[in-house]
């Protein structure tokens, strides 16, 4: 059936070439947007053109009444044989269908149904669909097929391109914000000679012109600190990132992240500002401060709570993080709660195993994770009132991981020593353990100020919409069929 369907399409696009009119022509002419047609209504009394998309043509006797829809909105063409001449009229009547492009030259005027239209006195193609437009995109909701050919789905939906609109919004207020703030936008390599910044597996390619392997970056974090090294105060990038692991709601392979980083700030300085930035996104993206997570209403109107990691998990576990707790005792605690694990798995590991189970289950409302444990914030200070204590913050809401900051570690003798443990867990077999990084703690050996550091991924703006990461990303990637 959508054989035979192609076939007719292809001779209406026969049609169009012998009529002498071409079906694909370079030039296009455009007065004016749709929806300043139907703004300016009253104002306009000369002939404009317009052009878009034919979401619909009904010819009813030596009358034809179409839509067309440019990216800023619909309007109803009307074209009458005695008007437009007979040429035109049955070019278009036999010839146009819903997914052309065309071009339309008129005047503005009521229908009897006191609708807006254009009153066609010329018309012209624009480019000629050969491809029936599949029915089941009307209403589809196989997320798979919809992700697969995403530009049906834009075609076909106008909230899935509104989702992308909004996108822009998140990403233009993150960045206005930073700016307005004073921190200088920069961009730093995607190829890297050692990933570092994050704890995961990165994707490994190769650079024929050096003949030598690359790592793909899995976060923005060390050569942005080798610029306060340098003598920038305050800098930030928003750009892609690329981690090797597994796809769920939250996660993708790649996926576009910011990061800022400022000189002489300290936790509490940069945790005052992480929350005014989140408070600030939400309001431009939704327009309030309420939105919803699988089933919860997330209020944004709040002071964030500040909630103590060491705590929690005393309470959830009745391990006590502050004493000395071995792997055995993480272990045996993981089997007593049911909490899957790998065996390869370090003390670090463990903990945060643990936590994702206990702990970030209960956090709801929007809040801020003081006081992680050193094992699993291996670019963090230390904390001077608790050894065993990171100088981080991760902002947490509906359960999610939304924000990761550091008062950035700038001790070159400790970040050696903590790159060397992260080292140990990866000979164990942990490929998510951070490498050694010879020349970031060489950068770091030149002296870096003391700094607050904060990360958000685009993981924070499919929260705020309710989908899954993939439903806002144009173009995923996709397991071929």
């Amino acid at each position: 059936m959508r054989e035979d369907i192609q076939k007719t399409k292809l001779e209406k696009l026969e049609n169009i070439k012998n009529s002498g009119m071409e079906a694909y022509p370079e030039m296009c002419e455009r007065t004016m947007k749709n929806a300043q047609a139907l703004e300016k209504f009253d104002e306009i009394t000369d002939e404009i053109t317009l052009v878009g998309r034919v979401k619909s043509n009904r010819p009813m006797g030596n009358v034809v009444f179409a839509h067309i829809e440019d990216g800023s909105g619909k309007i109803q063409l009307f074209l009458n044989k005695k008007i437009v001449g007979d040429e035109l009229y049955k070019l278009f009547a036999k010839n146009v269908e819903a997914g052309d492009f065309v071009q339309a030259r008129g005047v503005l005027f009521k229908t009897k149904q006191d609708e807006k239209s254009l009153e066609v006195r010329e018309w012209k193609m624009l480019s000629k669909n050969i491809r029936p437009i599949p029915t089941e995109y009307f209403g589809l909701k196989d997320e798979e097929e919809l992700l697969r050919r995403r530009y049906l789905d834009l075609m076909m939906n106008p909230q899935t391109r509104e989702i992308f609109k909004k996108k822009n919004v998140f990403w233009q207020t993150v960045r206005n914000f930073l700016v307005k703030n004073e921190f200088l936008e920069v961009q730093t390599p995607v190829l890297e000679h050692t990933p570092g910044g994050a704890d995961a597996e990165p994707f490994v390619t190769h650079h024929n012109a050096l003949d030598q392997d690359f790592f793909m970056r899995i976060s923005l974090e060390l050569p942005l600190k080798r610029l306060l090294v340098g003598g920038y105060e305050k800098v930030f990038e928003i750009g892609r990132c690329f981690r090797n692991e597994g796809i769920d709601r939250e996660h993708l392979q790649e996926f576009d992240n910011t990061e800022f980083y400022a000189s002489y700030w300290d936790l509490e300085k940069g945790m005052k500002f992480i929350e005014e930035m989140y408070k600030k996104i939400v309001f431009e993206v939704t327009g309030g401060y309420e939105t919803e997570y699988e089933g919860e209403k997330i209020n944004w109107d709040i002071d964030f709570p500040r909630v103590d990691y060491f705590e929690e998990f005393k309470k959830a576990t009745s391990l006590d993080l502050s004493e000395e707790v071995s792997i055995k005792d993480l272990k045996k605690k993981a089997d007593e709660l049911g909490i899957k694990y790998e065996k390869e798995y370090g003390k670090g590991k463990m903990i945060d195993t643990i936590y994702k189970k206990t702990i970030r289950q209960k956090l709801v409302q929007p809040c801020l994770l003081i006081g992680h444990p050193l094992e699993v914030s291996p670019l963090a200070k230390t904390d001077p009132k608790n050894p065993k204590k990171a100088l981080r913050v991760q902002l947490i809401a509906g359960r999610s991981e939304l924000g990761n900051g550091f008062s950035e570690l700038n001790d070159p003798i400790d970040q050696r020593n903590r790159f060397i443990e992260q080292m140990k867990m990866r000979e164990a077999g942990d490929a998510e353990a951070q490498m050694m990084d010879e020349d970031f703690v060489e950068a770091l050996e030149y002296g870096m100020p003391p700094a607050f550091g904060f990360g958000m991924g685009e993981r924070f703006f499919s929260f705020i919409m309710n989908r899954s990461i993939r439903e806002t990303v144009i173009f995923p990637g996709m397991k071929e069929k």
